[in-house]
């Protein structure tokens, strides 16, 4: 797997490399503003990019639109961004060009090891893994038909949305796969969204739900 890495932070910069590099990971390139971030991109041609939201000049959205222009230049490229705050807003507006091999976690995750290297795999193996916080966020609103779910189908949802397929569900709330299948079957009932058992297709369409929601900041 080659990675670049985008972070203004020198400190979270070259720990984040240490980290991947320890794990048996080729990081190819780092870099520490958007110009040298797409560089890196069009030179070495990488597997996943791993991207802060809030880079120079201005520190506001700047990971994120070079994130987006990274994906248009390389389509097949992973990218897993990292902010400090629940920034719904820009989750949305990354996800809104598709889910597939996207990831948004916070920065405290990357210091959960097997979290973040879960979450980088997941991603680039063509996933999806949104930090759970992002979800809760959502979830905490009324309206917009959650407010019909359960509080079981609460949580079968967030895990859904983190790409956990359900299996892995079963097990992080013990029950079984069948009582799984039955919430999924539910919710997908109550938030008009058609049902189906493939875990991609319906990881994708509980984003697209969540993209419809209005954003917020924190």
């Amino acid at each position: 797997m080659r990675i670049v890495i985008a972070e203004d932070d020198p400190l979270l910069r070259e720990g984040v490399a240490l980290l991947l590099r320890a794990e048996g990971l080729d990081v190819v390139a780092t870099a520490e503003d958007p110009a040298g971030f797409l560089r890196a991109v069009d030179e070495h041609g990488p597997d996943v990019a791993v991207v802060d939201v809030r880079m120079p000049p201005t520190h506001t959205d700047e990971g994120i639109v070079a994130a987006v222009e990274a994906r248009r230049r390389c389509p097949a490229l992973a990218v897993l961004v990292l902010s400090a705050y629940v920034e719904q807003a820009f989750a949305t507006e990354l996800l809104s060009s598709g889910s597939a091999r996207l990831g948004y976690l916070l920065k405290e995750r990357v210091g959960r090891v097997e979290e973040f290297m879960a979450a980088l795999h997941r991603v680039a193996d063509g996933g999806t893994a949104i930090d759970p916080d992002v979800i809760a966020q959502l979830l905490t609103r009324s309206g917009s038909g959650l407010d019909r779910l359960s509080p079981r189908e609460r949580d079968v949802l967030a895990l859904m949305a983190e790409g956990l397929g359900n299996g892995a569900i079963a097990e992080r709330l013990v029950v079984t796969e069948g009582a799984v299948h039955k919430h999924i079957r539910s919710i997908f009932a109550k938030l008009d969204l058609p049902p189906d058992d493939r875990a991609d297709r319906r990881v994708t369409a509980v984003l697209r739900y969540l993209e419809r929601s209005p954003s917020t900041r924190s």
